[in-house]
């Protein structure tokens, strides 16, 4: 039987040497990127100016998504307002031109892709290339899944996922040709922690937060290297009415977020491109911090707090 042929030495000890540099940079690298986020804890990395920036927001017409128009009409953002209520996205549009800013307004159910596509289209068009997207648009029925109906749990993926695949993709094309753009997600605490009547919303929030980790690696991989930049917020709850019957042990710690309030960090944590932010900035931490233990310890810190919505039935 003849003798398999032996790995050269000299080969074995080059791949031995290769992994050890890889390593070493591995390494290096890693202690720079912690260094670095510690450092951002003090010092966040400077606001970038958006005045030459066209950003289109879903559920414009009311709530957060009016704020964050209003907010970045104030940056001198050609704004462009989406929602399917046509009278409250005009009232948007309206009060940003009276405040001497630019605004426009486009009608569109973000479940429909054919609507969507007609409508980017026509922003393209008579506004521009679209170079931020904020996916605000969302719905929140709360009440126990076995109370859910069909046409509930549709709906909120339909709005609340779904949305998100149709607009990016029609998006983002053109932000990759024009070698800018950030896409901004509404994901929510409820897409970091699961809460009682809330089963469909809370895995709608965890797909959102799923969705933009793997298309920013998609990105991260392309040869062309875009600058494209990706923000995932996770809200508390916002006093916006969608939250219907909110509770908690401690309403002086857990207070509702203003929408105000929201709008402003949502827009700053895209200025300074952070890839993930919690409203308030805190829970976003003691999440990480409390995986690092037994899920059991989450449960009875969640107990301790006692907060979340009760059914709104």
């Amino acid at each position: 039987m003849p003798q398999e042929d032996q790995p050269n030495p000299g080969v074995q000890l080059y791949n031995v040497l290769l992994i050890l540099v890889d390593m070493m940079v591995f390494f290096a690298k890693a202690t720079y990127n912690i260094v670095m986020s510690l450092v951002h804890l003090v010092a966040p990395p400077e606001a970038e100016d958006i005045s030459q920036d066209v950003v289109l927001i879903t559920g414009a017409g009311h709530g957060m998504g009016k704020c964050l128009a209003l907010q970045y009409a104030a940056f001198g953002t050609t704004v462009v307002c989406v929602d399917i209520n046509e009278k409250t996205n005009s009232e948007t549009v309206t009060e940003i031109k009276q405040g001497g800013g630019k605004a426009f307004g486009y009608i569109c159910d973000v479940t429909s892709r054919a609507q969507i596509v007609e409508m980017v289209q026509k922003v393209k068009q008579q506004v521009g290339v679209v170079t931020i997207l904020v996916n605000n648009a969302g719905i929140m029925p709360t009440h126990p899944l076995l109370q859910q109906t069909e046409q509930e749990i549709s709906k909120t993926f339909q709005i609340n996922v779904m949305a998100h695949f149709w607009l990016i993709q029609t998006l983002l094309p053109d932000m990759i040709q024009k070698n800018r753009g950030h896409i901004v997600a509404l994901s929510s605490v409820a897409g970091l922690v699961g809460f009682k009547n809330l089963v469909p919303y809370c895995g709608t929030k965890f797909a959102v937060r799923g969705i933009m980790e793997a298309l920013a690696e998609e990105i991260r991989a392309d040869p062309r290297k875009p600058n494209i930049k990706f923000t995932s917020i996770y809200p508390y709850m916002v006093d916006t009415g969608l939250c219907k019957r909110p509770h908690t042990r401690f309403p002086e710690l857990m207070k509702m977020v203003k929408p105000e309030d929201a709008a402003a960090a949502i827009i700053d944590a895209q200025r300074r491109g952070l890839v993930e932010a919690s409203i308030p900035k805190y829970l976003l931490y003691l999440n990480t911090f409390m995986r690092n233990f037994p899920l059991k310890n989450g449960q009875l810190l969640g107990d301790f707090l006692d907060t979340g919505v009760n059914s709104d039935l």
